[in-house]
């Protein structure tokens, strides 16, 4: 804790951005979880997406504007950070719009959790889960220093 004082703001960014990714995998299993369980369906997976989607928005907003920025940024600009950034945006272009409309659509009042809903979750969380592995991996390691 007494170290965050001096830890740098890239640090601190992906410090809480890694939180953030921890929260989101709990979050996308709640969904899951009260998906099965068929008492009170609806409400549950309703409320859960609610909090999920509040958490990933603003993450994806955040990080999706800072994160390249940082990366410019560093004093270690190279053709290898810019081959990274070219991959990022290449691999997940749509990644961040196709789940904030999922989440959007899925939280409206008349939304229907059914087989395609949740088949869909699902693999809009696969490519999620793929993002962040690939920013954490690839994209933190060269800010976390």
């Amino acid at each position: 804790m007494f170290f965050s004082l001096f830890s740098s703001k890239n640090q601190k960014l992906v410090e809480q951005w890694s939180k953030e990714h921890k929260e989101m995998v709990i979050l996308a299993s709640d969904v899951i979880s009260a998906y099965e369980n068929e008492e009170n369906r609806y409400a549950n997976v309703h409320n859960a997406l609610e909090v999920l989607k509040k958490v990933s928005i603003h993450h994806l907003m955040d990080e999706d504007i800072e994160l390249i920025n940082m990366l410019r940024d560093t004093t270690k600009t190279s053709r290898e950070i810019d081959k990274l950034i070219v991959e990022f945006r290449e691999s997940f272009k749509g990644s961040k719009t196709a789940v904030m409309v999922f989440l959007t659509d899925y939280t409206y009042p008349d939304a229907v959790y059914d087989e395609k809903f949740i088949n869909n979750f699902k693999h809009l969380m696969s490519v999620l889960a793929r993002r962040i592995e690939f920013e954490e991996k690839n994209l933190y390691a060269k800010l976390d220093k």
